[in-house]
């Protein structure tokens, strides 16, 4: 039987809502489950060298959100230093993810610096080779699957370690593309911070570029074995010592 024009569009009227919802669950059914959810908010003690209090880290999920029609979570990570090191390294910097729910891609990498009385800020727009940019203005190219620093640290959260021996994800830290290859190499261990007692997991991160590891740089996280896999210290070793930040209890 054939339908005339006009009752085909009746059709799409009454059906065009219908399809917005279906396309609205198919969206929500390919995000990746995570542990944590908008509203949470993390803060560590960084200690350094001698200083056991060098410095305060705010990490945070702000929301959730569309940005360019991708569906996107939002990280934050606002770092400062404290007396009495801030007198010689004056720093308070805010880093900013966009990652994609679906695919953990970066989609936008922002930093905002203040630095030794010097302020820079950038907003960088990642588009991986061959997809196609929504994004107005120049994008970085990267490899398909590349996140950025603050967002490959929320989705290591996410990862089923009993199923996963390692991790090889490439990422970007706002100048240049590394390879970070993360593994769990120990089960739960107690680990005690100022903000209690848990039992966590380590997760040992390398870094290369070019097939090559970058020895002077090691990262490890400990992840509790609690609902949100909540990072209870991070560790990095650097060329100018070792950072080690551990979560402090939430302010009243």
């Amino acid at each position: 039987m054939k339908m005339n024009a006009r009752r085909i569009r009746i059709l799409a009227v009454v059906a065009a809502p219908f399809l917005a919802i279906v396309a609205a669950l198919a969206a929500v059914t390919k995000d990746q489950p995570m542990p944590f959810r908008p509203g949470e908010t993390l803060n560590y003690r960084v200690s350094w060298s001698a200083f056991t209090n060098a410095a305060s880290v705010q990490l945070s999920v702000p929301e959730r959100r569309s940005l360019f029609s991708w569906q996107t979570w939002h990280f934050r990570a606002v770092a400062q230093t404290l007396s009495p090191v801030a007198a010689m390294a004056p720093v308070d910097d805010q880093f900013d993810s966009y990652t994609d729910s679906a695919s953990l891609e970066s989609r936008q990498f922002e930093s905002h610096l203040r630095e030794f009385g010097k302020t820079t800020d950038a907003v960088q727009h990642l588009v991986a080779t061959g997809q196609q940019s929504q994004i107005p203005g120049p994008s970085v190219i990267v490899s398909p699957g590349t996140r950025d620093a603050l967002g490959e640290l929320y989705s290591l959260r996410g990862v089923q370690w009993d199923n996963v021996p390692e991790l090889r994800i490439p990422v970007y830290d706002g100048h240049d593309v590394y390879e970070m290859r993360a593994r769990r190499d120990s089960g739960p261990q107690p680990v005690t911070v100022p903000s209690g007692a848990f039992t966590a997991s380590r997760i040992s991160i390398s870094v290369f570029q070019h097939e090559k590891e970058v020895s002077a740089i090691h990262i490890a996280v400990w992840l509790a074995n609690d609902p949100p896999r909540t990072p209870v210290v991070m560790q990095a070793t650097l060329p100018f010592g070792t950072l080690r930040a551990e979560l402090t209890p939430a302010p009243k």
